[in-house]
């Protein structure tokens, strides 16, 4: 199965978080979400988060996926964590997918991904995206990466990431089972 490393810092939009942890361990990935620091994350709207793991106990390379939940104070503290921004890098040079919503893409940004690539965010960070072209699409796809604009989005955004690694199938059961809205096309 798919593997998958979501790092959470103070800040971080919760119902981003929990709806991708949720929706990738419902269509059983092995998920493990990550703090920065040695204590429970507390989300942007004051929800407290545990992490599975620390940071410092994961080998972010042995992860199929990289995927990044947006807030924009979550992301301003993965932008300034040089652990973050160094796995995203190798990530992308080994073609490794990685996923952003949000105002996550700032942090792929602040890495250097996002030259040329067609990406999509939380309106409020549009012009925090450097040379990206950024559409008003709730989900992208460009290349190993794939981009969504925020907590409404959300369920398509695990949805397309399931169906990119297990197919329509997969990912359209899930949303029934959810009673969502299946995944974009």
């Amino acid at each position: 199965m798919p593997s998958a490393l979501i790092p959470l810092a103070d800040g971080v939009e919760e119902m981003e978080a929990v709806i991708l942890i949720d929706v990738l361990r419902r269509a059983e990935w092995n998920v493990v979400s990550v703090g920065l620091q040695d204590r429970p994350v507390t989300a942007s709207r004051g929800v407290r988060l545990l992490p599975d793991k620390l940071w410092s106990e994961v080998d972010p390379e042995g992860f199929d996926w990289l995927i990044l939940p947006g807030g924009l104070p979550g992301t301003q503290k993965l932008i300034a964590d040089g652990r973050v921004i160094h796995a995203l890098q190798v990530h992308a040079r080994a073609g490794k997918r990685i996923g952003a919503i949000c105002a996550a893409p700032t942090v792929l940004h602040a890495a250097g991904l996002l030259a040329g690539k067609t990406v999509t965010s939380h309106p409020s960070v549009a012009a925090r995206l450097g040379d990206a072209r950024r559409t008003d699409q709730r989900v992208v796809i460009d290349g190993s990466l794939v981009t969504s604009q925020g907590p409404g989005t959300g369920f398509e955004f695990a949805l397309k990431l399931v169906e990119l690694e297990q197919g329509p199938d997969k990912a359209n059961a899930l949303a029934a089972a959810m009673v969502c809205a299946p995944a974009p096309t």
